[in-house]
């Protein structure tokens, strides 16, 4: 084998290394046809939520905004359904530059972000306009820009409405019927607290496991927003929907720190604002999609309930008021003073 072989050879293991490495970071260069030989950028985005999601199609006008906005010159390409992980182990991704762009909830941002605990405290919020112009406020921009220091860059927030119980075997009509009750919560220790404060057993589980979790009576139920109990199809086992709107907790979309240093300043604008449009066009549909949400999920068998709120938040009332002066507390202060 003469120098030039072996050289070849040498030059093709360590290209294919590079191009192998780079199939499993969350930015990656390359040539565009389209573009004269110019260099594309492509960010991948993941999620747990069903290509049927509604915030899902919020970020996938983002991903057309910013292939519009760039003349394609930036991809957002989305891996949906949980194909990269679990909220919190995307949200490490992100923090590794492994992946750009996560789509979570907040209360899974919790466990990066401290601060982001506030969403969890019940009946925070007066209602849906309050709760928008806390995010589009002071208050929800510090919550995006805390994560800064975790390695995470907060984009937007999208609507992902108001949280009720959904169970099998018998509705949830007043503070006592949770009383042993285990309802899957999310991966927050604030979700836990206020659980089990009001007598249930919070359980836990990943958002994928859900269903087979429910089917198979690991947990009696679950809580969520309309859209998602009816793209789930945790409706087909568990029947009792009882609307207490116990807590309002946004999805962000946040960009890895790492990733984010390393574009430019013309393609950092072309991706916050295609984040703001999405925002904006997927509150709108959100809206639309929760009243069909109803209507599909009585047509499907599921029992809707109109629980008297006042008996939940007067129960949760002392479970919320443990944090005055602490840093959630003062959050939740501040946010409780926007009019």
């Amino acid at each position: 084998m003469n120098r030039h072989t072996v050289w070849t050879l040498i030059f093709g293991v360590v290209l294919g290394s590079l191009l192998t490495t780079a199939a499993f970071i969350g930015i990656i260069r390359r040539d565009s046809a389209s573009s004269g030989g110019t260099q594309k950028t492509v960010l991948k985005l993941a999620h747990v939520l069903d290509v049927s999601h509604p915030v899902h199609a919020g970020m996938e006008f983002m991903a057309k905004r910013v292939a519009e906005l760039s003349s394609g010159m930036v991809e957002v390409q989305l891996f949906p359904n949980g194909q990269l992980g679990s909220e919190p182990e995307t949200i490490e991704q992100a923090q590794r530059g492994a992946l750009a762009l996560v789509k979570t909830s907040a209360a899974a941002m919790e466990g990066f972000v401290p601060e982001m605990a506030v969403f969890g405290l019940f009946y925070l919020f007066k209602d849906h306009d309050q709760y928008w112009r806390v995010l589009d406020g002071p208050i929800g921009k510090e919550l995006l820009d805390a994560g800064d220091r975790t390695g995470i860059h907060g984009l937007c927030y999208y609507d992902s409405g108001s949280r009720s119980f959904y169970t099998i075997k018998k509705p949830v009509l007043t503070p006592e019927d949770l009383k042993g009750m285990k309802i899957r919560v999310m991966p927050s220790r604030m979700s836990m607290d206020m659980i089990s404060g009001l007598g249930g057993a919070p359980t836990p589980i990943p958002f994928g496991e859900l269903y087979t979790a429910l089917q198979q009576g690991m947990v009696d139920g679950a809580e969520n927003n309309p859209p998602t109990l009816l793209a789930t199809r945790h409706y087909e086992v568990a029947k009792h929907f009882s609307i207490d709107e116990h807590a309002r907790i946004p999805d962000l979309l946040v960009i890895s720190q790492a990733i984010w240093s390393k574009l430019t300043p013309q393609q950092k604008a072309w991706v916050e604002q295609a984040a703001q449009e999405s925002s904006v066009f997927q509150r709108k549909l959100w809206a639309e999609k929760t009243a069909e949400a109803y209507t599909e999920l009585e047509k499907a068998g599921v029992t809707i309930y109109r629980p008297d709120q006042s008996l939940f938040s007067e129960a949760a009332r002392p479970l919320t008021d443990q944090f005055k002066g602490t840093p959630v507390g003062d959050v939740a202060r501040r946010i409780r003073e926007v009019k």
